[in-house]
């Protein structure tokens, strides 16, 4: 067995490969609420063989969605269309489900991306006043942020443990936390968006603050057996800003919490991030991280190819590799890789017969 198709472990969940499919924003919800679109989206991957789903970041206040289209955990209609969507994909995929939920920040109040990804100032359609650690905007002329009260960042933080709930209540397996790519929970962690001067500002200790206590909140809300770990930028590509030496601090007070796995991605901070995109770009900063903590690690960027993704494994750069526009492009990635390496993958009984005559069978029956 190839090590991309063995068995994973994350907290109390175990799953049958280390193919993680990444949490992808549709930009289709209405009011927060998983429409049709999400059906077939979710639903076709779910039928892919990796080994998790996350669903796509989900915001846990109104104002925390990056755009109108955003899907939503902040109220019980949310939670309903989110709530039908598992069951009608639980019909038929045995795959386990988790749900990313994150707060947009200053980089919330935007246009869909095919609609040029603006930023909407507050007063026009579909727009909103943002909020975010200081008062400085994403990019030069953008809307100015509300610097956020005492007030606002308790409320934040119920709000994460309110969507987590939510989450539960649904009956997802897990739950993975954004504090990357520029949104709220990194906007704290980063000195070039973080100029505060109280608790949650400055310091190391008091930049990291925010993050941790929403895990350690999250964390005491919901059960045991429901996974929770979290998502991080490791750099901003930013000299100044956050980097891998101040990301090896945060996985070190998360792993001490019990956190089950860490998801290296990042940028996304700053317009004038320099991001070296090549395959395997930030592999080098999920090994380094690999090495300071107990919990999974898991890789993400660029990693296109089946013996890529086994190669980086096997030498142990990271406990497991995740996808997202790659698997938008190829829904079924997991099935070809599993026939590269030689291994089997799980797929539903109606797909059974759709493997070539006369090659060695790839394909297990989901049900069995």
């Amino acid at each position: 067995m190839s090590t991309l198709f063995s068995p994973l472990t994350l907290g109390p969940l175990t799953l049958d490969n280390r193919i993680i499919i990444a949490p992808m924003c549709q930009y289709s919800a209405e009011e927060g609420q998983m429409q049709a679109w999400h059906d077939q989206h979710l639903g076709n991957l779910a039928q892919s063989g990796a080994g998790l789903l996350i669903f796509e970041a989900s915001a846990v206040a109104p104002e925390g969605r990056i755009t109108h289209g955003d899907v939503g955990l902040y109220d019980e209609a949310c939670q309903q269309a989110m709530q039908g969507v598992v069951e009608r994909i639980r019909r038929y995929s045995p795959m386990p489900l988790a749900v990313q939920i994150g707060h947009a920040g200053r980089k919330a109040s935007c246009q869909k991306p095919w609609e040029g990804g603006a930023a909407i100032a507050p007063g026009n359609d579909n727009g909103w006043q943002v909020l975010a650690p200081s008062a400085i905007p994403f990019s030069e002329g953008g809307p100015l942020p509300e610097a956020m009260s005492g007030e606002q960042i308790r409320r934040t933080i119920a709000d994460f443990v309110a969507a987590a709930q939510r989450a539960v209540d649904i009956g997802l397996d897990g739950i993975e936390l954004h504090a990357a790519h520029g949104y709220l929970l990194h906007e704290f962690l980063s000195p070039l968006s973080n100029q505060r001067d109280d608790d949650y500002g400055g310091s190391l200790e008091n930049r990291m603050r925010l993050t941790l206590e929403v895990f350690d909140a999250v964390r005491a809300a919901i059960p045991q057996h429901v996974m929770l770990g979290i998502r991080i930028s490791a750099t901003d590509w930013v000299e100044g800003g956050w980097d891998l030496e101040q990301s090896i601090e945060l996985a070190k007070a998360l792993d001490r919490r019990g956190c089950h796995y860490l998801h290296v991605s990042s940028g996304g901070l700053s317009a004038q991030q320099q991001i070296p995109v090549a395959p395997n770009y930030q592999v080098p900063h999920a090994e380094a991280l690999k090495a300071q903590v107990k919990m999974p690690v898991i890789a993400v960027g660029l990693i296109t190819e089946p013996q890529q993704a086994e190669d980086l494994l096997a030498n142990e750069r990271a406990d497991a590799i995740a996808l997202a526009r790659g698997i938008l492009y190829d829904p079924r990635w997991p099935w070809h890789a599993a026939a590269a390496l030689g291994d089997t993958v799980k797929a539903a009984p109606q797909y059974l017969r759709c493997q070539p005559h006369g090659l060695k069978s790839l394909l297990e029956n989901q049900q069995d």
